[in-house]
């Protein structure tokens, strides 16, 4: 009797872990911007080739009197509102004409089930001719956004007039030495290896498993205290304060999580189809800067991984400020610094050899 009794609850239990999987599988439908009673659309937007819509904030000078024309992509649980600290005073002495756009699925901007590395390079490339910027056009990408900047320089580098990659994300399951991962790996919180393990091994548990409540999920991805240094702390609770007030931080997954933060892990933790390390010179007569700024502090993105690409593109300028982490772009002056020589190629010269990672 016990044991078919013990047989009952196993069955039970069985039938209802995979009730449960089924579940977790099955994305959640995104909602839908601009429909009756459903969520408004605040900002203006292009149309692009598959129907989607991208919405878009301009700023700056005016782009018909811009001398350059920088795209900005901004980074995790984010939105074009954050915008980039750059002074106003060097926006007009170089006349600068910045446009920010939401990512797919986030904000204003419609999701895209079919989203992949290269539809996020094809985006930027639709938004800037929709908008008539040119031939040629710069691109910043902060944060989870240097992943789209990598897009952009393997996909469409014709287009690109220059990028900067500031504390870019990195993909731990790159081709990479095993001493570099397991060095750069092994500094993660052990909550954000297992949230990046199922990114990577199981995606469509992903969502599950960001949005389950009886176990702990990542930090980095939850924006805990412990993922930040002491002066990231403080500049970016101020940040996020000004974004509650502004109602900036609800906008970003207004969609839900899964066609924004769900799908910019399992993208970047997903297997490539591209290699940094590999990535060829977009402006082998150096008509163009392409660089790499980087937090030796950094505790969200492991300053390992980003000097051996560094090693590995001798082209690229890179920068590492032994001060500062996640938050490198607020630091005063930086952001001015990072636009400055993006567009006029100033500053400190390609490290020739970067700090060796172990191997």
């Amino acid at each position: 009797m016990k044991m078919v009794a013990l047989s009952k609850v196993t069955l039970v239990f069985a039938a209802a872990l995979l009730g449960w999987a089924y579940q977790a599988t099955r994305p959640p439908p995104p909602a839908i911007l601009g429909a009756p009673g459903g969520l408004p659309i605040t900002s203006p937007r292009v149309r692009l080739k598959d129907g989607r819509h991208l919405a878009y904030t301009e700023n700056g000078v005016h782009k018909e009197n811009a001398r350059y024309k920088v795209i900005f992509v901004h980074g995790f649980a984010s939105t074009k509102e954050s915008g980039f600290p750059v002074s106003q005073e060097l926006v007009e002495e170089l006349g600068v004409y910045m446009l920010f756009f939401d990512r797919a699925g986030y904000g204003d901007s419609d999701a895209n089930p079919k989203r992949c590395l290269k539809s996020d390079a094809t985006d930027v490339e639709e938004l800037a001719d929709a908008l008539q910027l040119g031939d040629k056009f710069y691109v910043v990408g902060c944060s989870m956004g240097g992943y789209v900047a990598w897009s952009c320089l393997h996909y469409i580098p014709h287009r690109l007039a220059g990028a900067s990659l500031v504390v870019p994300a990195v993909n731990y399951w790159w081709p990479l030495p095993d001493g570099v991962r397991r060095s750069a790996y092994g500094k993660l919180d052990s909550r954000d290896r297992r949230t990046f393990w199922i990114a990577h091994h199981a995606p469509p548990l992903l969502c599950a498993w960001l949005t389950q409540t009886w176990l702990p999920t990542s930090p980095i991805v939850r924006g805990e205290r412990g993922a930040f240094t002491d002066k990231d702390w403080e500049i970016l609770t101020e940040l996020w304060r000004k974004q509650r007030e502004s109602g900036q931080q609800a906008k970003a997954t207004r969609q839900g999580t899964y066609e924004s933060l769900c799908r910019d892990l399992t993208i970047l933790f997903g297997t490539w189809e591209l290699d940094p390390t590999e990535m060829r010179n977009p402006f082998p007569d150096g008509e163009g800067v392409v660089s790499i700024w980087q937090g030796y502090e950094d505790r969200i993105v492991q300053v390992e991984i980003q000097r051996h690409v560094a090693r590995r593109l001798p082209w690229v300028r890179y920068h590492e400020r032994p001060e500062a982490g996640h938050a490198l772009p607020d630091m005063d002056g930086v952001g001015d610094e990072i636009v400055r020589e993006l567009l006029l190629g100033a500053g400190e010269a390609p490290q020739s050899e970067p700090p060796r990672a172990p191997q």
